[in-house]
């Protein structure tokens, strides 16, 4: 019997556990003023759920509207009741690039207090595709109204982190899904877990475990109170995408604070040029090169802090890397 215990407890503590609290060592919490993101929501639609879902004269959420769920995170929410949801749509499409690709705010106030939300993105608004979420948190006792969870215990939910630090994604995760291109995201979708543990109104994770977070919150703020999403990898204006192949040309250094060098290392044409652009896809910046094997220099020293494009076209080619400005 001591043997079989022993196991069972080795079992336990292999459970996976997952990034903690913003602060500590690990997070993967996003502060909103990072210049990682380069573009927030540009349009939000909301459909509200009931305070209490068990409750059908309980009435539905009212705090925040739709204005909420757009532009940069501060702290103004929209608040989704009891499994509702925000569809938010970009002025760019958001594609699969290095890393995080874009991240979702909540406002919780102490880091503690968590209303989780499921997170389903789509390539072309009918269809959505939900994140791999995990609940490893205990679905025997009910989370109450005011109880805290633990952070650590939940991964691909957004609502993690403490207010203006955002749940980041990465579509690298949704690859190989029939009817989602990940490299043209139009639609995030955000829908709040309900909380309960009551197989009538509990929702699940990947795992088919009940998501337990605090319930009921028969309030006018139930639910998860979406403050905005930022993006991080987004398509330029002409929707070219990044393409990460030293082959055709080196830039260096990345980030820069004053000049930036990008070295050819293949044969273009002769109507070849490089240009750097902003987020919208404006040319900040312009090179025309005449021979291949050249090193070129561009003085990046008045341009704004931030993510840029760099991009090489001649009349076959057409390559595109991310450039972060540090000062």
């Amino acid at each position: 019997m001591r043997f079989l215990f022993v196991i069972c407890f080795v079992s336990h503590l292999a459970i996976a556990q997952f990034a903690p609290p913003q602060g500590q060592a690990g997070s993967t919490a996003m502060y909103k003023d990072s210049s990682a993101f380069v573009a927030w929501a540009s349009a939000c639609k909301i459909t509200r759920g009931l305070q209490d879902i068990s409750n059908t004269s309980s009435g539905y959420a009212t705090v925040g509207d739709s204005s909420s769920g757009v532009n940069i995170a501060d702290g103004n929410v929209v608040s989704l009741g009891d499994g509702g949801y925000a569809i938010c749509t970009f002025q760019n499409d958001i594609y699969d690039g290095p890393g995080y690709d874009f991240a979702v705010f909540e406002n919780s106030f102490d880091g503690n207090y968590l209303e989780f939300g499921f997170i389903e993105v789509s390539s072309d608004g009918v269809n959505f595709f939900s994140f791999p979420a995990t609940s490893n948190t205990q679905d025997t006792s009910q989370t109450g109204p005011f109880a805290d969870s633990d952070a650590t215990k939940v991964n691909n939910l957004a609502g993690k982190y403490i207010v203006q630090y955002g749940t980041p994604f990465d579509l690298s995760e949704m690859q190989g899904i029939s009817g989602l291109d990940v490299n043209h995201i139009t639609h995030v979708k955000i829908v709040d877990v309900v909380g309960s543990i009551n197989a009538t109104y509990a929702t699940h994770d990947k795992n088919n475990n009940k998501v337990n977070d605090p319930w009921p919150t028969p309030y006018a703020s139930c639910g998860f109170d979406l403050d905005a999403v930022g993006v991080i990898n987004q398509q330029t204006g002409n929707a070219i995408k990044e393409i990460n192949d030293n082959s055709f040309i080196s830039v260096y250094p990345n980030p820069a604070n004053s000049n930036l060098y990008v070295r050819l290392n293949k044969t273009f044409t002769d109507n070849a040029s490089v240009s750097i652009t902003d987020v919208n896809g404006k040319i900040v910046l312009k090179n025309d090169f005449l021979s291949n094997g050249n090193v070129l220099n561009f003085d990046v020293s008045a341009l704004d802090n931030g993510f840029y494009f760099l991009q090489l076209r001649d009349n076959s080619n057409c390559i595109t890397k991310k450039i972060s400005i540090a000062k």
